[in-house]
């Protein structure tokens, strides 16, 4: 399907041309080029080893080379240089990609030349955004292309590969085919009223209707998987001074990241690494020990334990299970109510003073020994992921996908409310249309000029 507006098609009469490789120094750097005079571009700044032009390459095949200035003849860099031909390559457009050395100055002099040559700098995500438009891939495999770049776990890398395979797409239009099946039954029971035809009953209708209702919230819910398989979630580490916050950080990261004393107060900020937590990407937080105090430094440090704690996606409240509850402890016990959280009795290497009676549900750990280190890990993703990843189903990654499946959720309510209503078939009809552009808005299919700029901006240039 093609998906371009005139705008968009004049727009790609352009050639581009992009950096497809990080910046900054490199074994490698690769140039593409998308658009009708892409190998043209490219061939004519190449020559063989031998210093003659390649006049009919062979697509998908590697050419060994020189790039050289156009005027004065000289060697910018040594190359390979690939060209593949509409409709075999990533965007469907004709294509050329230079594969030089990954020093900037190289890299910057080769886009030079070629943009002198015809060519314009791309937008970010303007190759992405050509493969959509020539129909290649959806918007729902668009953004996955981006998770598949941006994963930081095997679940989230396992997660956007599903939906760049079409697998979220597959389901989506598969709800919409029936959404489009039944507006088709209620046409014809429309045109052809005063004909003897069968039609569907109410009751059929209501239940197909409930039944895609049903399984657009299922995929609503699939959000906050797929959510935080893409997006991670905040663990915030708190607790009083010495309860052992920096050393059960350092215990599940596996290295000495937080320094560790007998001191209170030796946290004076806030520490973040990342963790794969049962395939979130969990920015684990270590803070500084909520307390009052008249260090003008360690009072700073508590302010940003508090900023942390209020936008904290998990709290986890580290207490000392060889000292009796303080004050300080049941206040932090008091703010953790109502909030996601995990309360974690440490020290358990040492002998038990802390009354468990009063805690409820909890995990005893030992940050110095890692006793309990693997049930605290469960509990984490358990809190977080309500149970396991869905392994094999398509999940929703973005806030963009989840506002068209509840647009489409909203209108197929409306329409079991005409239904119940006793409304024509004429209004019940705009309901479900309304509920198939959604779903078409989902995939693409029916996405505005705006959503669909908006989207690919968030790329980086050169994919």
């Amino acid at each position: 399907m093609d998906h371009r507006t005139d705008r968009q098609t004049d727009a790609m009469t352009d050639t581009i041309a992009a950096l497809s490789t990080p910046p900054g120094e490199g074994g490698i750097g690769i140039i593409r080029l998308s658009g009708p005079e892409a190998a043209a571009l490219a061939l004519g700044l190449f020559r063989r080893a031998d210093g003659s032009a390649l006049a009919r390459p062979t697509p998908f095949r590697q050419y060994y080379g020189h790039i050289r200035h156009p005027e004065t003849g000289d060697v910018v860099d040594e190359v390979l240089l690939s060209v593949m031909r509409a409709p075999r390559s990533y965007t469907r457009e004709a294509m050329a990609e230079i594969s030089a050395h990954g020093g900037p100055l190289p890299l910057r002099e080769i886009l030079g030349l070629l943009c002198r040559a015809g060519a314009r700098l791309a937008r970010p995500g303007e190759f992405t955004e050509r493969a959509f438009l020539h129909g290649r891939l959806d918007l729902t495999q668009a953004e996955a292309v981006l998770d598949t770049i941006r994963a930081c776990t095997e679940a989230g890398l396992r997660a956007a590969q599903r939906a760049l395979r079409g697998e979220l797409a597959a389901r989506i239009r598969g709800l919409r085919a029936r959404l489009v099946a039944l507006l088709a039954a209620l046409e014809a029971a429309i045109d052809y009223a005063d004909e003897d035809i069968a039609v569907l009953s109410s009751a059929e209708i209501a239940a197909e209707i409930a039944a895609l209702r049903a399984a657009t919230e299922e995929l609503i819910a699939s959000h906050r998987q797929g959510c935080l398989l893409r997006d991670g979630a905040a663990a915030v580490i708190i607790g009083r001074p010495n309860t052992g916050k920096s050393s059960l950080l350092n215990a599940l990261l596996g290295e000495a990241r937080a320094i560790v004393t007998a001191v209170p107060g030796t946290t004076r900020d806030v520490i973040e690494e990342q963790l794969d937590v049962g395939g979130v990407p969990l920015r684990l937080m270590d803070t500084a020990g909520i307390r009052p105090t008249d260090d003008e430094v360690e009072r700073q440090g508590v302010a940003r334990s508090e900023t942390a704690l209020a936008d904290a996606d998990v709290l986890l409240l580290v207490l000392d299970g060889s000292a009796p509850l303080t004050a300080e402890d049941r206040a932090l016990l008091a703010r953790a109510r109502g909030r996601p959280a995990i309360l974690i009795v440490n020290k358990a290497d040492l002998p038990l003073a802390v009354a468990l009676s009063e805690l409820g549900a909890h995990v005893m750990i030992s940050a110095r020994t890692g006793a309990g280190l693997p049930a605290l890990r469960q509990a984490i993703a358990d809190l977080l992921l309500g149970g396991a990843v869905a392994a094999q189903s398509p999940l929703l990654a973005s806030l963009r996908q989840r506002a068209a499946a509840e647009e489409a959720a909203r209108a197929l309510a409306q329409a079991e409310a005409t239904l119940r209503a006793g409304g024509s078939e004429e209004l019940l009809a705009v309901d479900l249309t309304a509920a198939a552009d959604a779903l078409g808005a989902l995939t693409g299919d029916h996405a505005r000029d705006e959503v669909i700029q908006e989207l690919f901006s968030r790329f980086c240039v050169g994919k």
